[in-house]
């Protein structure tokens, strides 16, 4: 087995909100400016951090999750998204050791540095520390000995005093300073409730301040520590996951999957894009096009027709709720969806535009039921079985994965449920009936390639629109 060596390593805190995505997005920035490739990852089930990340890469941002996606998994996806890269930024999820509630280590920053052998750089919110700073760093430093602490970034530095003193502070449990940042403006995101506000909503902005914070990130940090930090990761034992592999073993236990060849022999699968849809694993349109579709974006929010041969529509996550009237202005679309009697496979936000109505606009009526915000988050990692045969997954398939929502739909399942849940409470969900399937669970379809395919095999099945 190939030995590849990936020069790495991982931004991680000791809590939320303590700056990762802040330094992990400008060292990824200030990498690339200096002509590298840089590859972005991000642990956990976030869809908005990637999106910077690919913003300040130019490749697409790939999340790691072992709950979502089996700790097997890991090095597999993280050698196919680091494939050329000569550097691999990860940037981690919550605090450190935090992970999936009730499973220990597991989906934690914690986890994914030990399986990618990655060293790891802590970011500290160091706005009201001094010397206790160090209490703090050595604490992290030797909770687990199989991670390795690699250094610290002091954020949120108030003076040239302060920042002499935390290091101070640091020299005596013998932690590396890679960098220290000030208190400024600049370093803030917008943000509203389900996070920051991704970056396809805003892209001018977004990439003004990629910009800025690379530069602010490349004044207080030592990149040539840092790089020299991500070279001592050792090679990591390959192969890297591959659709086409991936999409052949199902097949090898499955139905046959859709000939490749000539576009004419592929069925066309629209995947919505765009402001509202935002939330996507780029890994899902490479297993729909290993499985033989010829993959085609449109716009909910300005195409006013599918694309022309469409046999099947996947519509994901995003915020439609912050795009209702826009939506529902778009009849001509809302109309040619309602009457679409190819396989459609819809995901939270894309639950949210096939109801009646979303917060008293009228949506494209696939679904009678209607949906509006809510105030109360939904927010957690779902073990599911499908409850019967759908477009998307043989009745007992069974996945992992996450609800994040704060919208509410009415009624919550139909009389074909998608998904039953077995953890961590036992409720139906979802709608799956004829050629539909829909629900607010998130899944990683790396994990479960069987989806793409059968998918895919139900589009080849049926005529074009």
């Amino acid at each position: 087995m190939p030995r590849l060596a990936v020069p790495r390593f991982v931004v991680a805190a000791p809590s939320s909100r303590s700056g990762k995505t802040t330094v992990a997005t400008g060292l990824m920035a200030a990498f690339a400016a200096r002509g590298l490739a840089v590859s972005p990852h991000k642990v956990g089930p976030d869809y908005i951090d990637p999106g910077y990340h690919a913003l300040a890469t130019g490749r697409p941002g790939r999340n790691l999750d072992p709950y979502l996606c089996g700790v097997e998994r890991m090095v597999p996806l993280f050698l196919h998204g680091a494939a050329g890269a000569g550097l691999a930024v990860v940037e981690g999820v919550m605090g450190l050791f935090d992970g999936a509630t009730g499973h220990g280590e597991l989906a934690s920053t914690a986890q994914v540095a030990k399986v990618l052998a990655a060293p790891v750089v802590l970011v500290v919110d160091a706005s009201a520390q001094a010397r206790s700073v160090a209490a703090l760093v050595h604490g992290f430093a030797s909770f687990d000995p199989g991670v390795r602490l690699g250094g610290v970034v002091l954020n949120k530095v108030g003076s040239a005093r302060h920042e002499e003193i935390l290091r101070t502070a640091l020299e005596e449990v013998g932690m590396p300073v890679l960098g220290a940042l000030g208190r400024s403006d600049v370093l803030a995101v917008p943000a509203r409730h389900l996070g920051l506000v991704p970056a396809a909503e805003r892209r001018a902005e977004a990439l003004a301040w990629v910009r800025a914070v690379a530069g602010k990130v490349a004044a207080g940090c030592d990149m040539d520590a840092l790089f020299a930090l991500a070279r001592t990761a050792p090679p990591l034992a390959g192969p890297a996951w591959d659709p086409a592999a991936e999409v052949a073993a199902e097949v090898a236990v499955g139905a046959p999957a859709v000939r490749a060849g000539r576009t004419a022999a592929r069925p066309v699968v629209a995947v919505a894009r765009g402001a509202a849809f935002t939330f996507a694993y780029p890994e899902h349109e490479e297993l729909l096009a290993a499985a033989g579709a010829d993959v085609v974006g449109f716009d909910p929010l300005t195409d006013e027709a599918l694309p022309p041969g469409t046999r099947g529509v996947v519509i994901g996550g995003g915020f439609p709720e912050m795009y209702g009237p826009e939506l529902s202005a778009n009849g001509a679309l809302r109309r040619e969806v309602a009457r679409f009697s190819g396989p459609v496979a819809a995901e939270c936000a894309g639950l949210l535009y096939l109801v009646r109505e979303l917060d008293g606009h009228p949506m494209c009526g696939v679904l009678d039921a209607k949906a509006w915000m809510g105030e109360r988050l939904t927010l957690g990692y779902r073990e599911a079985v499908a409850v019967g045969d759908s477009v998307l997954a043989a009745a007992g398939t069974r996945v992992r994965g996450h609800e994040f929502h704060r919208t509410r739909v009415e009624p919550g399942a139909g009389p074909a449920p998608a998904w039953g849940f077995v953890r961590p409470e036992r409720r139906v969900e979802g709608f799956a009936h004829g050629r539909l399937h829909a629900s607010y669970l998130h899944t990683h379809w790396a994990a479960a390639p069987a989806l793409a395919r059968r998918l895919v095999t139900s589009c080849a099945a049926g005529p074009p629109r």
